[in-house]
């Protein structure tokens, strides 16, 4: 069996998602278990977004717009950019996997962090690439580091920012010391998944550097704050040749006619996206209060998640706090067997994960 499979993913470990919740009430006999292990808004998505679907329900029989025209139009603006520097994607996986299809040849070298979104190096990998992961500083992405392992086989930098699963972020005077010394050869690519929820004046001006001619791309999704993840869609900023380049290897219809229809209505409705971020502000300060009382440590997260150190197995801490009905996502994955990812959910939500961890703790 294995002489008829690529060799590049023989050997690579399939993404874990994780149960749905419903199986997972069934197979524990609870009922009204909440999900904070995946990063979604708890609010759900904008209900205009919801009543764009519903509009648009009666056209599924029809193709959608392969080029995503009224989505680029409504982004464009918002973003500082024309509609020839937008790419969108089923999501920031399918554009992650557009990127190193356009640009990787096997053998090439991709860099990364250590411990950060398992997907760079799952799709890296399946091109026969060659993954380098740099690892953290406190936490955060090391740039001096990764600039260190840079050569001539260097082809592609993912950056996560914040970053995935610790929720550090890399400032701008880090960022720009990085671009300043990154050989213009390399693509910098920065996955702004959680750009929303960022409320720093010293977060990078990523764009900026795209609307020098430099070689990067910045990736952005509806799958966060704006409520859409099961929609699947996300979109890319880089110069237009890059774009062009992506283009043509970009499946026809990539991205469904609701994704589209539902984005359009949610990036309209400013009121739900700022009640979001104050429902993470607020649940945040709350849970660090709830973590320091408990002695708990964790990563200070500029993201809508938070990285906490059980100091004992964190997969036993999942099990326990799985049968009171809150699920979380453990992190041995990521090389960290005792810490736990906890997304931040509504107030209710968040005082239950509190009262479950205080019960796995013991």
């Amino acid at each position: 069996m294995k002489n008829l499979i690529n060799p590049h993913i023989a050997d690579l470990k399939p993404y874990s998602p994780g149960k749905p919740v419903q199986e997972l009430e069934r197979e524990l006999g609870i009922a009204g278990a909440i999900k904070l292990a995946s990063n979604e808004n708890p609010l759900g998505p904008s209900p205009k977004a919801l009543n764009a679907i519903k509009e648009a329900l009666g056209e599924v029989h029809r193709y959608p717009d392969g080029g995503g025209f009224y989505l680029k139009q409504a982004l464009a603006p918002k973003l500082g950019v024309k509609l020839e520097n937008i790419v969108l994607g089923n999501g920031s996986d399918e554009l992650i996997e557009i990127i190193c299809r356009t640009f990787l040849n096997p053998g090439e070298q991709v860099i990364s962090a250590d411990c950060t979104f398992v997907e760079y190096e799952l799709v890296a990998k399946s091109f026969g690439a060659k993954m380098l992961k740099v690892p953290l500083k406190g936490f955060t992405y090391d740039l001096e580091a990764i600039l260190a392992e840079v050569d001539d086989n260097t082809k592609l930098v993912f950056i996560a920012n914040p970053n995935n699963p610790t929720g550090t972020m890399v400032d701008r005077m880090a960022f720009d010391s990085f671009m300043k010394k990154i050989p213009p050869p390399v693509m910098v690519v920065m996955d702004e998944a959680y750009y929303e929820y960022m409320m720093r004046e010293d977060f990078p001006d990523s764009i900026s550097y795209m609307q020098q001619g430099r070689n990067i791309i910045i990736l952005r999704t509806f799958s966060k704050i704006y409520g859409l993840a099961a929609l699947r869609i996300g979109y890319g900023i880089a110069r237009p040749e890059l774009i062009d380049y992506m283009n043509r290897v970009r499946l026809p219809f990539n991205v469904n006619s609701l994704a589209q229809a539902a984005a359009i209505a949610a990036l309209d409705d400013t009121e739900h996206l700022s009640h979001s971020q104050a429902v993470t502000r607020s649940g945040r300060q709350y849970l660090y209060s709830q973590f320091d009382k408990l002695g708990i440590d964790y990563v200070p997260s500029a993201a809508n998640f938070i990285l906490l150190d059980t100091k004992r197995n964190g997969s036993r801490v999942y099990n326990t706090m799985l049968k009171a009905g809150v699920i979380v996502r453990p992190m041995q994955v990521y090389g960290l067997p005792d810490y736990i990812r906890v997304t931040i959910g509504t107030e209710g939500e968040n005082r239950r994960l509190v009262e479950a961890l205080k019960r796995a703790l013991k």
